[in-house]
């Protein structure tokens, strides 16, 4: 199939996704987590592969994938129907301030745009998928906040300068954070990301670094141990 990705167990195709499948989401999809989670909420699912990659790792849970472009959520829409996952999953196509469920989750996820008020790219659909402004973030926080159960954990990635003022935000709807995941290239690079989580527990701060590269071409074993039940080569 043209444009498509294949992993172990599903395939993702691309077709219409102004975002491809990229090293952020895999990574959040296979390092988000909550305890036993019963119902996980994808926002701004995109192609749908976090949302997958979820439904692949919580077998007893109901993964919702929520997304605002209607290209990519009819493709997240078609990813999930042929996959093994079809019947615990939903995609929905909406914009997460207009979603309205009648259930609340225990994880929920988000790699969410993130170049705040930066130049718009001219390819419009990019553009939304990868440009906002600073008000998203407060609009996502204060949806997270009324779908999140009360021991429930928020997962999402951003760059480092965009966690940090995020972070703050959240902290004005009681969502502190739990545990930071600096994400580096190689051991000789600054962290270009944070896999942030988040919850209400005021539990005490743990922070780890994680590298992608051990070597030029060559992933980490911690890299390859995280993907290993996802990508064919691994």
């Amino acid at each position: 199939m043209k444009n498509s990705f294949k992993f172990k167990k599903f395939e993702i195709d691309q077709t219409g996704c102004a975002m491809r499948i990229n090293t952020d989401g895999v990574l959040l999809g296979a390092i988000a987590a909550a305890a036993k989670p019963s119902r996980i909420l994808d926002i701004g699912t995109g192609t749908g592969v976090i949302a997958l990659m979820l439904a692949q790792r919580f077998p007893a849970a109901v993964v919702d994938a929520v997304e605002i472009d209607g290209s990519a959520a009819l493709a997240a829409a078609s990813n999930a129907e042929r996959s093994d996952f079809s019947k615990r999953l939903n995609v929905i196509h909406a914009a997460i301030e207009a979603y309205t469920p009648v259930h609340f989750y225990d994880l929920i996820v988000s790699n969410p745009p993130f170049f705040v008020n930066d130049l718009k790219n001219a390819e419009e659909k990019k553009g939304m998928a990868r440009h906002t402004d600073a008000v998203f973030f407060e609009q996502l926080i204060a949806k997270v906040a009324t779908l999140l159960t009360e021991g429930g954990r928020f997962w999402l990635i951003l760059p480092v300068k965009q966690a940090e003022s995020t972070i703050g935000i959240a902290s004005g709807y009681g969502l502190h954070p739990v545990e930071i995941i600096h994400l580096h290239s190689d051991e000789g690079k600054p962290a270009f990301r944070q896999i942030v989580c988040m919850d209400y527990s005021g539990a005490v701060l743990i922070q780890r670094n994680l590298y992608i590269y051990a070597s030029r071409g060559i992933h980490t074993e911690a890299y390859r141990t995280l993907l290993k039940d996802f990508f064919l080569a691994l």
